[in-house]
């Protein structure tokens, strides 16, 4: 979606951009498609804050996405573009043929009125859903399924894309937007496509209490901090010098805290840096 900006008649509006909503047909969501959404505050089964900058923010419902998309060979409708709080992308509201109502991620190029369906015999176009021992070489995906049958787990941000790189037996070489090429099971399915709402990464929230609405708390830096609360903090004047540290004294900017996994095996090629 085009992005959108005003005259800067208040001096939060000089920077501000949002996002032009002509893509979207429907403002309510469907009641059967949603579920209440607890918010945590950043807190754990402790009271205690695990994640910080977190709270507060506008009340939201959670929409419940089709990411295994396991109706195989039932065409389904494009009814509805629809806005979706708790993601940067996009949702497409589906009518099966059969009656049912599903959310799925809206492709780039995916209007209301086209039909997708899912399954291994389904066509090479957006929003079809198929297993990437049936989609050819260089096709761009998303929504990719990291195990059989588990449903899609990577590319599912606004604008993501992966390409498909060739398949060697059992295993198909997939590279990701981050530039990782990875090894992944021939039978998990993948969304023809990049995720629409592509210039969602352009958008400039413009104030602070753009931020306060999505939830998002202010962030102290630790150098203005006292000796007690962060290994940054004291000193008479600004001090240079001090390593990177967490508030807990761990190495941060630029340590490595990826974990060793047994899946580690499948990447050929890591990220760049």
């Amino acid at each position: 979606m085009p992005l959108k900006s005003f005259k800067p008649y208040t001096a939060s509006r000089r920077f501000l951009t949002v996002l032009d909503k002509k893509e979207i047909t429907k403002e309510r969501p469907e009641k059967n498609l949603v579920e209440p959404l607890n918010r945590t505050g950043g807190r754990n089964n402790h009271g205690e804050v695990s994640s910080w900058h977190r709270g507060g923010g506008h009340k939201r419902m959670y929409r419940r996405i089709d990411f295994r998309r396991d109706k195989t060979g039932v065409p389904a409708r494009v009814a509805a573009v629809e806005y979706d709080p708790n993601r940067s992308a996009l949702v497409a509201l589906l009518h099966y043929a059969d009656g049912d109502k599903r959310y799925i991620l809206r492709p780039l190029g995916l209007e209301v009125g086209m039909t997708v369906v899912s399954g291994p015999e389904a066509d090479i176009l957006p929003g079809n859903c198929l297993p990437l021992r049936n989609i050819p070489p260089g096709t761009m995906v998303h929504n990719i399924e990291l195990y059989p049958g588990r449903g899609g787990q990577m590319v599912r941000a606004a604008g993501a894309a992966a390409q498909l790189l060739s398949k060697e037996g059992d295993f198909a070489l997939v590279k990701l937007p981050s530039g990782e090429v990875r090894r992944m099971r021939i039978d998990c399915t993948a969304t023809i496509g990049q995720v629409g709402n592509v210039d969602h990464e352009n958008m400039t929230l413009g104030k602070a209490g753009r931020s306060r609405w999505l939830g998002i708390r202010p962030t102290v830096r630790g150098v203005v901090m006292n000796p007690v609360d962060h290994p940054h903090g004291g000193g008479e004047g600004r001090v240079k010098g001090n390593h990177p540290q967490t508030p807990w004294g761990k190495p941060t900017l630029g340590a490595k805290t990826r974990r060793r996994s047994k899946d580690n095996q499948y990447i050929v090629q890591r990220r760049k840096p």
